[in-house]
């Protein structure tokens, strides 16, 4: 699955790649093009190229989040301080990642789908909401929503582990189609600094030569952790002052 969306993905010329990386979603609040951000109060991961505003982040600063625009968080009560954490780094990726718009939904531009995440951070995900509080499967459209745009339960509240099966079906579902569970263990996101690393690789793979002759995923994965462990030795030896050619 995820070599057919990877491939379905890539199968644009490298100036599209290049176009998409110029710019933003088009979602409110998103800038026309990624730029620095140096007062981001939350998503400080992505302050060296943002494509949101410090404004966007005040909401996310306080725990328990109560209401991320006209979203209520707690319908179901606060929370858990471990499951928030996961939370807000979904958001952030949608808001602030300069990464975003490469996988920016085909009929609605403000909307992502199919980001590929990595199965251990979906994995560590429901285990860190499990036993939390949700009355919607579906956080995008199964809400109850009033005049004011804001969200209200149509069911009852029950926990996460009841709601959803396992780490792949928070990942596939909770947010509708807008992400994927990659079946790699390295051409994947994981909401964390790695990712900048890993999609610069997921780009050189699909969209050199030898891609549609790759044999597989085992082919993928070794030539992605190959990348990755060279960009951590030269990012080491920049660190200690070591030249490289």
């Amino acid at each position: 699955m995820l070599r057919f969306s990877m491939l379905l993905f890539f199968a644009v010329s490298a100036t599209t790649i290049s176009e998409k990386r110029q710019k933003c979603l088009e979602g409110a609040g998103h800038k026309y093009k990624p730029t620095p951000e140096n007062y981001l109060q939350e998503c400080t991961l992505y302050a060296k190229s943002s494509c949101c505003h410090a404004n966007i982040t005040e909401e996310l600063i306080h725990s328990p989040i109560i209401k991320v625009n006209t979203t209520y968080w707690n319908r179901c009560g606060n929370i858990s301080k471990l499951c928030e954490s996961y939370m807000k780094k979904i958001e952030c990726f949608y808001q602030c990642s300069p990464h975003a718009a490469l996988w920016a939904h085909h009929q609605y531009p403000g909307a992502i789908e199919s980001v590929p995440l990595c199965q251990h951070f979906c994995d560590d995900w429901f285990e860190a909401c499990k036993d939390d509080l949700t009355c919607v499967n579906n956080w995008l459209t199964d809400w109850q929503i009033d005049e004011k745009g804001e969200n209200h339960c149509k069911n009852e509240c029950i926990p996460y582990r009841k709601m959803y099966a396992n780490g792949t079906d928070i990942c596939k579902r909770m947010w509708g189609h807008s992400f994927n569970v990659s079946d790699s263990t390295c051409l994947c996101l994981q909401m964390d600094e790695m990712d900048d690393k890993a999609i610069k690789i997921i780009e050189e793979r699909f969209s050199s030569n030898s891609s549609s002759n790759s044999s597989g995923r085992s082919e993928e994965d070794h030539y992605c952790l190959q990348k990755m462990e060279k960009r951590r030795e030269m990012k080491k030896m920049k660190e200690e002052g070591v030249e490289t050619s």
